[in-house]
């Protein structure tokens, strides 16, 4: 369904790690063989299905794209490429004057325990983004905060949901699938069916099957998918969604490992999971994508440093290529490596802080940020943001890096963006980037002193619970130490240790804020921000919920507007943002790619999965 923005987080104890990376290594990059490239990713791998926002974070979104492939990808260039090895996608207006979309799978494409894919296995997105075809088979509300969907999706409340019309249809052939729109909404392709996904395989989940089914009980399962979904078999989903939510989470993936959770489409199979990496082998049956130019076998080694440990990897040809967000030390490390190519762009992703104002678990929110005490708690989330030190951590630990970087005015247009200065001028954060952090930080204080009259230097009344990624990433740690010290000038005591497993905390109400770099997968004209700020959506971890913003959003993503129309609601839901003070930008995302010089192929994309959106094109020279 519609692209979601992904989680970087930036991980590994940078103590342990140089030895675990050379104790560990289980295919020298050096290899004889060269048909195996070994990548580092500072994250640790969670789940297989990234649907389910908990585990929407880059490394999972990284294994997902290797091991799927959908109707299209983005290119370098911000270009939309359609895959018509898998199938095709086709708009149109019928008779009668409705928006549809056609989704046909080509003939003889298989799944990876040679099932065929077909149009059923298109249905599975339906079902995991229609608010409708929830309640219509008794499922729960998927708006309903307080209870928690059959599919715990991201999916639902987006565009799809609110404009798709009745079920979609299969044909005769099984091999299409049409969908039907009450208008014809903006990035059609974007916001509609993605790809397949093994229907059959989720049945025999839910029946608690642990072996891989014969090619007659793979046709079975997938005729009861259809059938379930054409009477809404409330049993039947509500089984299928608990293994669909929680069933392909995995830290651990090995030769015990339930064969059913492992078929997919893609050119690699993922073949073990363990706390030092992910294997990946080539699928033998694959046949939905462009063919691999000779990289056979990917190893992700996870939970990797982004300093020198990255780059001591790649010196020593222990890896072959490295993206994330290095010391300015690391990447003077790196450019010294006669071996490696280092590339540094800048991503459409970026540095944020977001305030917790209202629950969105089964946990009501009390702390001091919820919009529920009124002004007293716009108060403290505008002192907060003021006396957050976005300057200092741009200028000492993202400026040494690219000397370019600023701190961010605005988030829905970012730099790059012809739109942003104007933008930036209009939307009101110059409130949190005037004067000095001196001044800012006085300001702060004085809006504190208003509740807690006896706050100062020495005297940090309001306690704040600040969530960030794992242990061991230098800048982050950084990052964390010089919020603590600023917002402590103001009056706020901030506890922040690094916390594993931080992306499935993010909609606990145990924490008052949190910083994370939101990773843009997708390029619509909402900026792919109201996944982010619109009541009930995916990507809205802080509860918030306002109607200018809902109004703005559902504009931007009913039809295909003008620029300047696109431009002017965009500034009217960040301008109502800013003035709700719980949501800054502080960087745009710098890059940092290095890669072995004789593995070609490797082009950083400005969109996640920035590092291997070409990775068929990947090979070895040398």
């Amino acid at each position: 369904m519609n692209a979601r923005l992904k989680t970087r987080s930036f991980v590994a104890a940078v103590s342990a790690v140089s030895v675990a990376l050379i104790g560990f290594v289980a295919v020298p990059a050096h290899a004889a063989a060269r048909t195996t490239a070994i990548i580092i990713e500072s994250n640790t791998f969670t789940s297989l299905n990234i649907g389910n926002p908990a585990d929407n974070i880059v490394i999972n979104g990284d294994v997902s794209y290797l091991t799927s492939m959908g109707f299209y990808h983005y290119d370098n260039n911000l270009k939309i490429v359609p895959n018509t090895v898998l199938g095709t996608y086709k708009n149109t207006v019928n008779k009668a004057g409705d928006f549809e979309v056609k989704y046909t799978i080509a003939p003889g494409r298989v799944w990876s325990d040679g099932a065929p894919i077909t149009g059923a296995d298109l249905l599975l997105a339906h079902v995991t983004a229609s608010t409708k075809f929830a309640k219509a088979a008794g499922l729960p509300d998927p708006t309903d905060s307080s209870v928690t969907p059959a599919f715990d999706s991201g999916a639902y409340g987006g565009v799809y949901d609110q404009h798709v019309v009745g079920e979609p249809t299969l044909s005769a052939d099984k091999m299409s699938v049409t969908v039907k729109y009450d208008t014809a909404i903006p990035d059609w392709v974007l916001n509609g069916i993605g790809g397949p996904f093994p229907v059959h395989t989720l049945e025999m989940l839910a029946a608690g099957k642990t072996t891989l089914g014969t090619a007659a009980e793979n046709a079975a399962a997938t005729a009861k998918f259809v059938s379930d979904f054409t009477s809404k078999n409330k049993d039947a989903f509500v089984a299928m969604g608990k293994v669909w939510t929680t069933g392909y989470e995995a830290t651990t993936i090995d030769s015990s490992t339930n064969p059913l959770l492992l078929v997919n489409n893609g050119a690699y199979l993922v073949k073990s999971v363990d706390t030092n990496q992910i294997t990946l082998t080539a699928n033998p049956t694959y046949n939905s994508g462009p063919a691999l130019s000779g990289i056979t076998t990917m190893v992700i080694k996870q939970g990797i440093g982004d300093g020198s440990p990255s780059a001591q990897a790649i010196a020593n040809g222990d890896a072959d290529v490295y993206q994330g967000q290095p010391t300015a030390d690391a990447v003077a490390q790196l450019k010294a490596i006669k071996t490696a190519t280092v590339v540094t762009s800048s991503s459409l992703a970026y540095e944020h802080i977001e305030l917790r104002v209202a629950s969105n678990d089964s946990t009501p929110y009390t702390g001091p940020f919820a919009m529920s005490a009124g002004q007293k708690s716009a108060d403290l989330r505008k002192a907060f943001l003021l006396a957050y030190p976005r300057q200092d951590i741009v200028s000492k630990l993202i400026q040494p890096i690219n000397p370019n970087a600023i701190v961010l005015g605005s988030t829905w247009a970012l730099p790059g963006n012809p739109n942003y200065d104007h933008a930036s001028s209009q939307v009101g954060s110059s409130v949190y980037s005037a004067g000095t952090q001196a001044s800012r930080s006085a300001a702060a204080l004085a809006l504190v002193k208003k509740w807690y009259p006896k706050a100062g230097k020495g005297n940090t009344p309001v306690a704040i619970n600040l969530l960030w990624g794992s242990p061991g990433n230098t800048r982050r740690a950084s990052e964390a130490a010089l919020i603590i010290a600023s917002e402590a000038a103001a009056g706020f005591k901030v506890t922040a240790p690094a916390t594993k497993g931080w992306g499935g905390k993010l909609t606990s109400s145990a924490y008052d804020a949190h910083f994370f770099i939101f990773d843009q997968t997708a390029n619509p004209q909402d900026a792919q921000s109201c996944g982010t700020f619109q009541t009930n959506q995916g990507s809205n971890y802080t509860g918030y919920s306002n109607a200018v913003v809902d109004a703005a959003c559902v504009k931007l993503q009913s039809a295909t507007l003008p620029a300047s129309t696109v431009e002017r609601e965009q500034v009217i839901a960040e301008t109502q943002i800013v003035k709700d003070a719980f949501f800054l930008g502080i960087f745009q995302n710098p890059d940092v790619t290095a890669y072995n010089s004789a593995l070609s192929g490797v082009i950083p994309a400005p969109l996640s999965p920035s590092l291997v959106w070409n990775f068929w094109t990947w090979h070895f020279t040398a």
